[in-house]
């Protein structure tokens, strides 16, 4: 799962920060022996994934790799975060993949250039907090809606057949015609990719050393040496391909230049949109989920992280690469393997760039169908069925919602899905009796006397008025004790209650005090900590 869906309630937080270890270039000596190691480690795993994730979203295999280089020695030196590791994901593989169809490539890239350069501005626009707009049970729909998709297009690629590229129900029409003619000899291969992503992290004992992306590609290319596969070609007549890897002649020659002449047309701008709201939103939800597994407690800058996504996005697509976010799966391994500074982000990309230009070869010997396997799992991932039984547990509200979003991505597009699950939202707060002038805009006062500071929150709250209430409390002084007043709060939406959670959690680790009053008098809709709270009607007011 990607940042939202790998978010868990954080733990109690202690009375203090850790101290952390040094970062920058002070902490580059300091820190090497684990960094290094680390940084080793996540090659592994980012090696796979970038190749298939450039040719999921339709793109050069190099590309992949081009932006997993860039992600690691550039971007993440100029981020906000610490431990986070940057790099093309899956989550992106709709939007690049519908760029590339519609655009080229080329143009593409040149889109990848100008969404970059606006999460430059961005970050000089403070736009770090644009999280708090979207209500969580979209944004995990959005992404298994995603993760849907991927497995829908993949599916085809296991079995020996090409992706159609299917929109609508055909999407799921599609499927059928492909295990009807399957090639036996290539199934097998994506088949045993699958098994291996799905058994190998159970293993135990070396498993947590050699990554499972890694074990199945090499599995699924010692299977395709075997049976031949790797030399059956995909497709029919004039369509057809190889089913191994091209790089096309190497990183150097895999540089590609954008084109620049269509990229402020309509569909140009569409997809500029999409990349700039799907890579923000995933980069920033991601450094939060990741702030809350460091062992440190060190908090992102998430206008310094909008900065580096955007200048690695610039370069990257300026060289012909994909675009970057960073991700939560390869973050985890990173903070599990020891990693202590950024650095770690660093030699992953340095690793890349060396293995990338001393042996090409070997890379192409990688059939597409364990590629395809790796990414069944990831898209699985995604839209795991447990991301919708926690929606349920969190309120049946929650839950349609997400189930929804999903369903409307998977059918329409992306831009449709999110929008769909943000109107009917906003509908929602609206029938538990959300006012209009209250629906963009918090009713709260906060006052300030001595070490005691008092928010009185009134009204409705919910994630359509959560960002002013975010800078509030982002602006408060450490160290004093802050109450939350909930007395004439009517409604509290889970994206607020979670939001209220990690700022509990944050304060107090910085040595604040953290204390609600009024909130006992609000009724949870289920047994869950962040369900929705609404007063009982007779004590609830517009």
């Amino acid at each position: 799962m990607t940042a939202v869906g790998d978010q868990q309630p954080a733990p109690s937080a202690p009375s203090s920060r850790p101290v952390p270890p040094k970062d920058w270039l002070p902490g580059l000596a300091e820190n090497a022996k684990t960094d290094v190691v680390s940084g080793f480690i996540l090659f592994l795993i980012a090696l796979p994934l970038c190749l298939a994730i450039a040719l999921a979203s339709g793109a050069p295999a190099i590309a992949g790799v081009i932006a997993g280089i860039i992600a690691g020695t550039v971007a993440c030196l100029l981020s906000g975060s610490y431990v986070t590791i940057n790099g093309p994901a899956a989550g992106m593989i709709v939007i690049v993949a519908g760029a590339v169809t519609e655009l080229g490539f080329e143009t593409a890239l040149a889109v990848g250039v100008v969404a970059g350069g606006i999460q430059v501005l961005l970050s000089f626009a403070k736009a770090g907090k644009m999280t708090g707009f979207f209500p969580l049970s979209v944004i995990h729909g959005m992404l298994a809606g995603i993760g849907l998709i991927i497995m829908s297009g993949q599916i085809h690629v296991a079995l020996g057949r090409l992706n159609p590229g299917a929109h609508g129900f055909h999407i799921l029409t599609e499927i059928p015609p492909s295990f009807q003619n399957l090639v036996p000899e290539i199934a097998v291969v994506g088949l045993a990719a699958v098994l291996v992503m799905v058994f190998w992290p159970r293993i135990g004992g070396p498993a947590k050393i050699v990554p499972a992306p890694l074990v199945a590609v090499v599995v699924g290319t010692v299977i395709a040496a075997i049976n031949g596969a790797g030399d059956i070609l995909v497709g029919e007549g004039d369509d057809q391909r190889s089913s191994r890897v091209d790089l096309g002649g190497g990183l150097l020659e895999g540089i590609t230049s954008p084109d620049f002449s269509g990229v402020l047309s309509g569909p140009g701008v569409k997809w500029i949109f999409l990349y700039l709201f799907v890579a923000s939103l995933e980069s920033l939800l991601t450094a939060e989920a990741v702030d809350k597994l460091d062992p440190w407690k060190r908090r992102s800058d998430m206008n310094r992280e909008l900065f580096g996504k955007g200048v690695g996005n610039m370069v990257s697509s300026a060289l012909g690469g994909l675009p970057m976010i960073a991700e939560v799966v390869r973050s985890k391994a990173n903070i599990l393997n020891g990693a202590r500074t950024r650095w770690s982000n660093f030699f992953h990309g340095l690793f890349l760039l060396v293995f990338v230009l001393a042996v090409p070869s070997v890379l192409e010997l990688i059939p597409l169908a364990a590629l395809a396997g790796v990414l069944l799992v990831v898209g699985f991932k995604l839209a795991h069925p447990n991301d919708f039984r926690h929606a349920l547990h969190v309120g049946k509200v929650d839950f349609a919602l997400m189930l929804i979003t999903a369903f409307t991505v998977l059918l329409t597009d992306l831009l449709i899905g999110v929008a769909t699950g943000i109107v009917l939202g906003l509908i929602w707060a609206v029938v538990k009796g959300t006012s209009i002038g209250n629906l963009f805009k918090p009713a709260v006062s906060v006052s300030d006397q001595d070490e005691q500071i008092t928010i009185v929150l009134r009204k409705a709250l919910g994630f359509h008025n959560f960002i002013p209430l975010r800078s509030k409390l982002d602006a408060l002084p450490p160290g004093k004790t802050v109450t939350l007043d909930f007395t004439d709060v009517h409604y509290v939406d889970p994206t607020v209650m979670e939001r209220l959670h990690d700022f509990e959690a944050n304060y107090t680790a910085d040595g604040g005090t953290v204390v609600r009053v009024g909130d006992e008098r609000l009724v949870a809709d289920s047994h869950h900590e962040f369900a929705t709270r609404t007063a009982p009607k007779t004590r609830a007011h517009a």
